[in-house]
């Protein structure tokens, strides 16, 4: 490889690859070449290696893989605080849906890139996405140059984007066909939930996933009252439900699965369902404590979600991580339920494994994508550094990360955002807030 090949060479205190081998380097570097890795090992080795390489040193940095958002719906950024302290379907039903009905395209793609701002800024290269007039959350996202799996919510009842559900599908094939062989943008096929898409609308969905080999993504088990109504409407479980309907296979992304007995972890390790673990949405909506041990025991490929902005109250996977780790030890009441490690694997490695895209990113390894962060160590509260993976998990903020790459692109430098106008959309939201603001 020519030195001259070398687009940027990444140096810090510390490289965590999140590695099979679990390697990390002290005083080590990352070399990008394009979108990919070229080489990552100690920081003089490549720095000999490379001597004329466009360099980017952080002394006091820690590069590890750029976090994976699993689960979100970003346009919901708009609504951040619009209705907290409710029960989900008192939540969504009274307040979110008729918001929603007043969405227009400009709003989504204002606040997709609102929530994508905050997504750099905390760390997350990657994300999941599920929700409304997804052609704008996918614009948002080529400007933005994050990585996303995104597609258009579907219902029973008409929707505010496409209207009537026959236009839907047409919407859906569209967007397939615009973003296939995308570089950073990959469509997926959302049912909402099975107690917002009947058994009819669940199997087309299914048979359009599987006729394009997309991820089939559905919240699943997320409270109480969804498995009784599904029992009471359908006499199953919705896990049942859904395997009874033949839906349940290796492309379903599974959100939340918090009211799950043994019998349904079962079934869903044997079918190679994914489960998107979203704590801190869970718990501010009362919806319960996914069985995230009992899952990962059983083999289940778990990632870890924020959800949106107007459930969590924010995107910030370093907050989700926190707090991930720490809600299974109380609620089992053992230290040693989840550990940190298991944790940041959900954060990176796990997500990418959801997503099918272990093989391209979640962690720092010749040949893999460059999406990579770089986090400043010289803080108060991340010193000492005994521990670099529990002090990520317990000590490490969003704020904490100074440089991001996606794609091998530099996003953010010196928290500078360099792909979204920060100042500007912050200004213009104003008008966005004054729309939905029940008190003006």
């Amino acid at each position: 490889m020519n030195e001259k090949d070398i687009d940027l060479l990444l140096t810090g205190a510390l490289v965590l690859t999140m590695d099979d081998q679990e390697r990390q380097w002290r005083d080590g570097a990352v070399a990008i070449q394009g979108d990919r890795i070229a080489a990552v090992g100690p920081a003089a080795q490549l720095t000999a290696r490379f001597p004329t390489a466009p360099r980017l040193d952080t002394p006091h940095g820690l590069i590890m893989p750029g976090l994976i958002n699993t689960h979100t719906h970003a346009a919901m950024s708009c609504f951040r605080g619009l209705a907290d302290d409710l029960p989900l379907m008192t939540w969504l039903t009274e307040h979110i849906f008729p918001a929603e009905a007043r969405l227009t395209p400009e709003i989504v793609y204002r606040s997709t890139l609102l929530s994508m701002a905050e997504m750099i800024r905390s760390g997350t290269t990657s994300f999941c996405d599920m929700y409304l007039f997804s052609a704008e959350v996918a614009k948002a996202a080529e400007e933005s140059g994050m990585r996303a799996w995104l597609g258009e919510g579907f219902f029973d009842f008409p929707s505010p984007c496409y209207g009537q559900l026959a236009n839907g599908f047409a919407y859906l094939e569209d967007l397939v066909a615009r973003y296939r062989g995308h570089q950073r943008i990959e469509i997926t096929v959302i049912p909402h939930a099975v107690y917002t898409c009947s058994p009819e609308l669940l199997r087309k969905l299914h048979g359009v996933a599987r006729k394009h080999d997309l991820i089939y993504q559905i919240h699943l088990a997320e409270t109480r009252d969804e498995v009784a109504n599904c029992r009471k409407e359908y006499g199953r479980h919705p896990v049942a439900h859904l395997e009874a309907l033949g839906v349940l296979d290796e492309r379903t992304v599974a959100a939340h699965g918090v009211w799950l007995g043994e019998g349904e972890i079962e079934l869903l390790a044997r079918r190679g369902v994914k489960i998107a673990h979203c704590p801190e949405s869970n718990m501010k909506l009362a919806s319960g404590v996914a069985p995230l041990g009992e899952l990962l025991a059983a083999g289940v490929t778990v990632g870890l979600g924020t959800d949106g902005a107007a459930s969590n109250n924010d995107v910030d996977l370093f907050g989700e991580m926190d707090m991930a780790a720490k809600i299974h030890k109380v609620n089992k009441l053992d230290p040693t339920a989840v550990s940190a490690p298991a944790v940041l694997g959900l954060a990176t490695r796990g997500g990418a494994k959801l997503l099918g895209a272990e093989e391209r990113i979640g962690t720092l390894e010749v040949g893999k994508k460059a999406d990579c962060i770089v986090l400043d160590l010289h803080q108060p509260h991340l010193t000492p550094l005994y521990h670099p993976v529990s002090q990520l998990v317990y000590a490490a903020r969003g704020a904490d990360v100074k440089h991001s790459i996606i794609d091998g692109r530099l996003v953010m430098r010196d928290r500078q955002l360099l792909t979204i106008d920060e100042a500007k959309l912050l200004a213009e939201f104003g008008d966005i807030a004054a729309r939905f603001n029940p008190f003006s």
